[in-house]
């Protein structure tokens, strides 16, 4: 019988104790057994076949790797590498070049799943594992197209979409894939929880998703695991099955992408942010075939640092491993799970400039919980008062910046904030009486700000900076108390990163006034937005 399942909201209610792992490997696929060697050809797949024919050359110069090590073909396109049972082989893809996709999917087809055996029955998987892969073939060769790729491009990044059931694979059909244009985009990515446990919804999810057309690469969250695994040797075997490698790398115009799993599970005890020792050894293996001034790119789940300071669950424990792999390179990452929007600089130990790490806001917001809007989708604020969305990174050689897209046009939220509300403006969220300006203030939740955004407040000819602060969103707070009903048992208000504060001049006198805010954001954007509110 498939064992219960400790969820990330199952650890929230458990409490830090539960949190408290002993070291685990951060190996999702490599085990024990007699080391072989697959040898293959990586070749120009003319005639877009996907198998080699007499007249495909092979590509020299591309990178193969087995999950650690990571190689080179030779000049008639040529590699070889060791490989045990669990392992998956994949092609590193190479800028101006393309891997097969699937016609429906749209998912890249690059890699070899090496289980002979298939996944062992007597996991009793809830979700099926993979197949018997067989023996090794011959030649494992892998086929690659030309494709004609920029410098300058942009990718589409969605966190945390996690359906949980058809219901909520539904609103993310009708909240964003619908309406979301990809044409401009060159590939989109999801980093981690693709789905909400129920792993049986990957086939219906990954069609929807094809419909954007573009080529989407995954990677997982810790609700993609198979709970019934011991560890983490057994955790990924659903995710190989429809995905492949939980990690892998690939190329595109002057940028690598590095795509991790952080994810570290031990049943019992529950998950934590970990690389883990085969990772990083990818990483470092990974980063010695590439040129230092080429943009690196990383991406994962479980945020590098987050605002749960300290807690396992929520921050990655080797950061500084893999800073030190980074520095020195121009560099950043990204992470989702927290459903929460954040900016973070960090260094490694003896590293002088700042890494930039951004976590993700959620595409399901409060997990598609909350009132139903107009259309009827589910108004799902994120923990932090971000509404739900995705990004859309932009890269230009080695400079980088991302923009965030929600069903909110604003970039910002306005509120004004009172400890005690008269009876007119609780009906109200612009009026207030004379006497309740006292203690009002003005807050601004910028979605997408960090530490570098700025906001500056002007009302009645004065004008003056913003403090920022942390605390929970109002709206989002009052949003969750009034409709307990239809927010999810878990979900709370969490402190803002992104909310700026300021006092009410005390000279403001009854009537209309119109407040106007001005922010610059962490890349260096300007935004303007103004809120007309009554005195009485």
């Amino acid at each position: 019988m498939a064992q219960p399942r400790t969820t990330r909201r199952g650890l929230f209610r458990l409490g830090g104790g539960a949190l408290a792992l002993t070291a685990m490997p951060g190996s999702s696929f490599a085990r024990q057994g007699a080391a072989e060697i697959v040898r293959g050809v990586v070749f120009e797949d003319r005639e877009e076949t996907g198998e080699r024919q007499p007249g495909d050359p092979g590509i020299p110069g591309v990178l193969v790797s087995n999950g650690r090590r990571v190689t080179r073909t030779d000049a008639q396109g040529r590699y070889e590498l060791p490989v045990e049972p669990g392992s998956v082989i994949f092609v590193i893809k190479p800028a101006g070049w393309i891997t097969p996709v699937d016609p429906v999917t749209k998912l890249p087809r690059f890699y070899r799943v090496h289980e002979p055996d298939g996944t062992p029955g007597s996991l009793d998987l809830a979700w099926p594992g993979v197949e018997p892969t067989g023996p090794l073939p011959e030649s494992l060769d892998f086929p690659l197209r030309r494709n004609r790729e920029s410098a300058r491009f942009d990718v589409l990044m969605f966190a945390d979409p996690q359906p949980a059931n058809a219901s909520e694979l539904d609103y993310l059909r009708e909240s964003f894939v619908s309406s979301l244009d990809g044409a401009n985009a060159a590939f989109g990515v999801t980093l981690g929880d693709v789905m909400s446990d129920n792993l049986g919804l990957y086939e219906p999810y990954n069609r929807l998703m094809g419909q954007l057309g573009l080529p989407w690469f995954n990677l997982p969250g810790n609700h993609d695991l198979n709970y019934e695994s011991i560890d983490n040797s057994r955790a990924r075997e659903t995710w190989k099955r429809v995905f492949g490698p939980p990690w892998y790398a690939f190329e595109h115009g002057e940028a690598t992408f590095v795509m991790l799993d952080n994810v570290c599970w031990e049943r019992g005890r529950g998950y934590r942010g970990l690389i883990g020792a085969a990772q990083l050894e990818f990483v470092e293996n990974l980063l010695a075939h590439t040129p230092a001034n080429r943009l690196i790119v990383v991406c994962m789940h479980v945020p590098l640092v987050s605002s749960e300071t300290g807690a396992p669950a929520s921050n990655t424990e080797d950061r500084d491993r893999l800073l030190g792999l980074l520095a020195g390179r121009p560099a950043v990452s990204f992470s989702g799970h927290m459903h929460t929007a954040e900016h973070h600089y960090l260094a490694a130990p003896g590293v002088r400039d700042a890494h930039h790490h951004q976590v993700l806001a959620a595409v399901s917001g409060s997990w598609w919980s909350g009132p139903l809007d107009a259309g009827g989708q589910p108004l799902a604020q994120c923990c932090d008062g971000s509404p739900n969305g995705y990004y859309v990174l932009s890269i230009d050689g080695t400079r980088s910046s991302t923009r965030f897209v929600s069903r909110e046009s604003p970039a910002m939220r306005i509120m004004l904030d009172r400890r005690e509300a008269s009876a007119r403006a609780r009906n109200s969220a612009t009026a207030l009486t004379l006497d309740e300006t006292m203690g009002a203030e003005v807050l601004v939740n910028i979605f997408d700000g960090g530490p570098r955004t700025r906001a500056r407040l002007e009302v009645a000819g004065f004008r003056f900076d913003m403090k920022r602060v942390a605390r929970p969103d109002p709206f989002t707070r009052d949003l969750y108390a009034r409709n307990p009903d239809s927010v999810k048992s878990w979900v709370r208000a969490a402190d803002s990163t992104h909310l700026w504060a300021a006092s009410l001049p005390p000279s403001l006198g009854a009537g209309f006034h119109k407040l106007t805010v001005e922010a610059r954001d962490e890349f260096g954007r300007e935004f303007t937005q103004s809120l007309v509110f009554e005195i009485s």
